[in-house]
């Protein structure tokens, strides 16, 4: 080996003198000088000036980044455990404080113990430096149980972020955490669990409701009476059931009730005031109360599924009810035949002599009703079986009111308008079959014009027009033209309305006849509409829509503002129940004021009622003592009104408020005239006998708005050329549900 590295050496050495000889390179420089480049030289002089940094050290020792709280409440206590997450920056020994406020039972790191000390009341742990750590703590807090309320304070360590999971018994419980953010709540197991986030370093409050008293008492045997109304809706695919269950606590504090739910039956819902939570177990509903109060209401939904026509009615029972009461009310759902047969202490009732509440959970009418008072050895039972029927078909469309006019010449021409109101859901047009030399003139829908169709089978008047799709009542009028034949000295004569494929509630007729003839012997299918029943009386329509119109009791319509007359506005008659004053306001014209103010006072005790009329000029006050009054009305561009009134609250009437134009500030002070409501008058006509008595006083009666509507419409409106009559009599008729055919009226006549 030393051979080798001489040999080494000596090649080295060899090959640097031959080098050395050639010239070709720098000469080495003597042992302990460097030859270095100016710029070299510089800049290690600059390196060399530099003063040597010292290693930074951190702004603290240690860094508590997350605490992670788990807790539960058992008894009287909090119990759980802090997951603390960290690092030590120093090196060497640290103290690292960890929790304020809290019992500590343990303190482990990787499943070893953790040496901790107690300063100033924080739990201290001592730890080697540097490196990461994570410390569980298995802690303790007291709870403090106060009426109807617990709580407990948690002191938050000083820690990056802190987040808590809490279990609390009992379902649904409502948990408050101050300061703090709850971001989840579950309930599940008779148990509630949050999750929360809290703020570093401070105390949170946590508290909820609870029916634990402060000092135990022993509880008295709770009694209750309940009461359970129960309705039955029998559907196409299910058995619904709602029952409204009443319980009466008269002893004790029960903060628990449970009901027995029939086999078969899903509880879909449970609602109640004082309802805390509901539990379903099986066929069990176990409904947990506020103890302190002494009266409880629930509505318990429930429903099962339908497998064929018949079966038997549910009834639900609480579990230790000292006395149980209910009534049943049974519906069905379409077009069916359900039979109800009752059992037991079960007892059948008049349907209006159920409970309003219960009434008031039907959707479709009641079928039956029964009333029973459960014995402790009797259950009462109730069969039910139906069968359903195909529903019918719907009407497209149908008339609710349909007001005529007829005007007749001294030639025996007649011209007669027609209006209808209608509801119409897809009929697009009415088919009028018209009398042999009559002719459609004009249609109208809605207000505007359309054009009528002429078929092979009949006429037709549009009902429907572009654009117009109407979701309520809405008017279509059509006039026609008959030629008749002449009138001559004396003799009889026949008019006749079309037939038309829609079903009419209620037709009104007005006919109205030259002056020069005195008419008598009236028939055919209609009744002289004096005869008509009060309700048909007041809810049908009387007027056109010129204003206001008084019906006489002779049966013809009239101008005349005579004692014992009807008024009727905007076309329909209200009817008044005791205590009620109502009226309609109209300007000189007649037609309707909408938005006036209208002040009822009774002078005898101070009473004052105010009402403002609405669009058809109505308006109306209840609860108005009988006695001496005025009623004052207020408009924007009339005069103020005030008419004197003496009422007698058991015979309600209304008030014909006609206003002057001018200003506010005049006043116009009269004596108010009642019309009554009742229209005993018509009662005098009991047949048509009744109307020839009358026919002087029908002589006398000069035409209807609609009369006079329909002659001005008559004067280059029409295209028709026909000699109006300006004069003449009105009689007035009706007819009730008209569908398909024509209605007639006949008389005789003779030249006065």
């Amino acid at each position: 080996m030393k051979r080798n590295f001489f040999v080494f050496v000596l090649i080295i050495s060899t090959v640097a003198i031959a080098q050395s000889q050639k010239g070709g390179g720098l000469p080495f420089p003597d042992s302990g000088d460097v030859t270095l480049p100016l710029d070299e030289y510089n800049k290690l002089l600059e390196l060399a000036s530099k003063q040597t940094r010292k290693p930074e050290t951190p702004p603290q020792n240690y860094s508590v980044q997350c605490a992670e709280l788990k807790f539960r409440v058992e008894n009287q206590s909090v119990l759980g455990s802090v997951q603390l997450e960290g690092e030590v920056f120093k090196k060497g020994v640290t103290k690292v404080p960890l929790t304020t406020g809290m019992t500590t039972f343990d303190a482990r790191q990787d499943g070893k113990g953790v040496p901790l000390q107690q300063e100033n009341g924080t739990q201290t742990a001592v730890l080697n430096g540097p490196a990461d750590f994570s410390i569980e703590l298995k802690v303790g807090l007291p709870l403090r149980i106060e009426a109807g309320r617990a709580s407990f304070s948690l002191p938050a360590p000083s820690a990056g972020s802190v987040r808590l999971a809490l279990e609390i018994p009992g379902e649904h419980t409502f948990v408050n955490v101050s300061p703090g953010l709850i971001t989840s709540r579950g309930s599940e197991n008779r148990k509630t669990t949050i999750e929360a986030t809290l703020v570093p370093g401070q105390p949170a409050t946590i508290w909820w409701a609870t029916r634990e008293a402060v000092t135990q008492v022993v509880p008295k045997a709770a009694r209750f009476l309940s009461d359970v109304k129960t309705l039955i809706s029998v559907s196409e695919t299910e058995l619904r059931v709602a029952a409204l269950a009443d319980i009466t606590v008269v002893q004790g504090t029960p903060s628990e009730f449970e009901v027995d739910v029939p086999p078969g039956y899903e509880v879909t819902g449970v609602t109640g005031a004082s309802l805390q939570s509901s539990d379903v177990h099986g066929n069990t509903v176990t409904l947990k109360v506020d103890a302190a109060a002494q009266r409880h209401q629930f509505l318990i939904s429930m429903e099962r599924p339908i497998v064929d026509s018949k079966g038997s009615a549910p009834f639900l029972s609480f579990k230790n009810a000292q006395r149980e009461t209910g009534e049943v009310l049974v519906e069905g759902t379409g077009t069916m035949e359900l039979t109800a047969t009752e059992g037991s202490s079960l007892k059948r009732m008049d349907v209006k002599e159920t409970s309003p509440y219960l009434r008031a959970l039907a959707h479709y009418p009641p079928q039956a009703a029964f009333r029973f008072h459960r014995q402790p050895s009797e259950v009462p039972s109730l069969a039910l079986a139906w069968t359903r029927f195909p529903d019918s078909s719907v009407l497209a469309a149908v008339v609710e009111d349909a007001v005529v006019t007829t005007m007749v010449t001294s030639e025996g021409k007649s011209l007669t308008e027609i209006k209808l109101t209608i509801k119409n859901q897809a009929q697009p047009f009415l088919k009028v079959a018209l009398p042999a030399g009559a002719s459609i003139l004009s249609a109208e829908v809605g207000g505007e014009k359309v054009k009528p169709v002429q078929g092979s089978d009949g006429s037709r008047v549009p009902l429907l027009r572009p654009g117009f799709r109407p979701t309520g009542s809405y008017e279509v009028s059509f006039v026609f033209m008959h030629s008749g034949a002449p009138f001559a000295k004396k003799g009889g004569s026949e008019l006749s309305l079309p037939g038309m494929d829609v079903p009419i509630s209620l037709l009104h007729w007005e006919v109205f006849l030259p002056e020069r003839y005195q008419v008598k012997d009236f028939g055919g299918d209609v009744i002289a509409a004096g005869l008509l029943p009060a309700p048909f009386r007041e809810g049908g329509v009387m007027s056109g829509q010129g204003g206001p119109v008084r019906a006489g009791i002779g049966g013809g319509i009239g101008a005349g503002t005579g004692a014992g007359t009807f008024v009727l506005a905007g076309g329909r008659l209200e009817a008044k129940l005791p205590g009620q004053v109502g009226g309609v306001v109209v300007d000189p014209s007649g037609a309707a004021v909408p938005g006036a103010q209208v002040t009822v006072t009774n002078t005898e005790r101070g009473v004052t009622r105010n009402a403002v009329s609405d669009a058809e000029g109505h308006w109306v006050v209840s609860n108005f003592p009988a006695g001496h009054g005025k009623i004052q009305v207020d408009a924007n561009g009339f005069k103020t009104l005030v008419q004197q009134m003496n009422y007698d609250s058991a015979r309600p009437a209304e008030y014909l408020n006609t206003l002057n134009l001018g200003t506010v500030s005049e006043t116009i002070e009269v004596n108010a005239q009642a019309v009554p409501m009742n229209g005993r008058d018509y009662d005098r006509l009991q047949q048509f006998g009744g109307l020839e008595k009358n026919t002087r006083k029908q002589a006398a009666n000069a035409a209807s708005t609609n009369v006079l509507n329909l002659q001005r419409r008559m004067a280059g409106v029409l295209p028709v050329a026909i000699d109006v009559p300006r004069t003449g009599t009105s009689f007035q008729f009706a007819r009730a549900l008209v569908l398909d055919e024509e209605t007639k009226v006949t008389f005789s006549y003779k030249s006065r």
